[in-house]
């Protein structure tokens, strides 16, 4: 799909989807969980559905009480020896570590850009858990079969958080407590996330300055009802719309959250916007806005939103953690340089940092490259254009925001 987005200003009242990290994690838990739980707030994206087949899949009932509301009956029982994580790397990283804990093999496969991501930091800790690994030289397919055990191993944070993750998840169901020394963790702000999750369902998980985790081993995950928060990587995008072109009010979110790209809100007053908070709503409206520096290292998911928010400020803005992008949907330091190129904003890539040189935005056709936050980033750029900008494979989007495009139409006055 194309879409075609026109110049404009925005102003009116907006709600994120629910928050995509919180959800599938959430799902995790309650396939865990003994009994019933009831999740509500869920928006169905693709990652959203693709975690649901997957619990499905290791033995869950989930039921669908309305549009936005799930029960889910726990219990690791797998229905097959294939898990299809379609094309999530949270799911990937998150449920392999999961998947182990059966004592039967279990192929991990996913589909598009998923396949060329790195899986390799899970090999080596999963097999020092007793895990039996067979992998497609760091990339899916990998074969796992537990049970996955306790005791102390080492895991190379620097890549992502989403295997620590997913590790933190299954081990406290495992039979022997756990140490977990972490190198160089990144995203500490999803760990955070996890903890506060797992605590939800009962579960008590510790850290040393996200050096060393420690897990208890025989834990049991309590089944829960609970309302999923909004997203704030969804967000990013909506409230930088609001500080290039106009004003915007969102809503069931709040500054109080464990997301990382709460984040967002820092860079916008360095920008110059005006940012105000309520409770469990966000308004922000725009103003001159300059350009800024911001260290993203820990929220490398705001790029995107980053990149929309530098090419309409008035001088240079610096981001630095581009080393955290090159294994996502695209490597979206290149991808971002390549495609806000075309609407005539320089971007220049040096080391670790990407330097933005803000100014006018040019009507132009762009590339989405399949990856759902560049096509965000490209229409909410596109609201300061001097015409049109076209986005192919605008499709992509309903990875994480479905809606994305009908609600940023819906904000639209002029």
């Amino acid at each position: 799909m194309d879409k075609s987005v026109p110049r404009g200003r925005i102003s009116g009242v907006a709600t994120p989807p629910c928050s995509k990290s919180y959800a599938q994690r959430a799902l995790a838990a309650a396939l865990l969980a003994e009994g019933e739980s009831v999740l509500r707030n869920l928006d169905f994206c693709d990652d959203t559905l693709s975690a649901i087949r997957v619990i499905e899949t290791l033995g869950a009932k989930v039921e669908r009480l309305d549009e936005r509301t799930v029960r889910v009956s726990g219990g690791l029982d797998p229905q097959s020896d294939l898990l299809n994580m379609g094309e999530s790397g949270l799911a990937t990283r998150m449920f392999t570590p999961i998947a182990s804990l059966c004592n039967k093999p279990i192929t991990v496969q996913g589909e598009g850009t998923l396949l060329y991501r790195p899986m390799h930091m899970m090999i080596e800790p999963l097999r020092k858990l007793g895990v039996d690994v067979r992998d497609g030289g760091g990339r899916l397919p990998v074969e796992v079969c537990g049970p996955i055990s306790g005791g102390e191993i080492e895991v190379d944070g620097s890549v992502s958080s989403q295997f620590l993750t997913g590790l933190l998840m299954a081990l406290p169901l495992a039979a022997e407590d756990t140490t977990i020394a972490v190198e160089n963790a990144v995203s500490t702000p999803y760990l955070d996330m996890t903890i506060d999750l797992a605590s939800k369902f009962g579960v008590n998980i510790q850290h040393n300055d996200y050096k060393e985790f420690y897990v208890e081993g025989g834990q049991k995950y309590e089944a829960t009802d609970l309302v999923i928060e909004g997203d704030w990587s969804a967000a990013a995008m909506l409230l930088v719309a609001g500080a290039v072109a106009g004003e915007i009010t969102l809503t069931n979110i709040s500054l109080l959250s464990k997301q990382a790209d709460v984040a967002i809100c820092d860079a916008l007053v360095r920008a110059g916007a005006l940012v105000t908070s309520e409770p469990d709503r966000i308004t922000v409206e725009h103003r001159d806005l300059v350009g800024f520096e911001f260290d993203a290292t820990q929220c490398p998911d705001l790029f995107p939103a980053l990149a929309a928010l530098a090419a309409a400020a008035e001088g240079e803005s610096v981001i630095y953690g581009t080393h955290r992008l090159e294994h996502k949907e695209s490597n979206r330091a290149e991808t971002i340089a390549s495609e806000y190129g075309k609407l005539g904003i320089k971007v220049e890539l040096e080391g670790d940092m990407m330097r933005i040189h803000g100014g006018e935005i040019h009507a132009a056709e762009v590339e989405s490259h399949h990856d759902h936050r560049i096509a965000m980033s490209m229409a909410v750029s596109a609201l300061r254009s001097d015409g049109e900008v076209l986005i192919h494979d605008a499709e992509c989007v309903a990875k994480s925001f479905p809606d994305f495009f009908a609600v940023l139409e819906s904000l639209r006055k002029e």
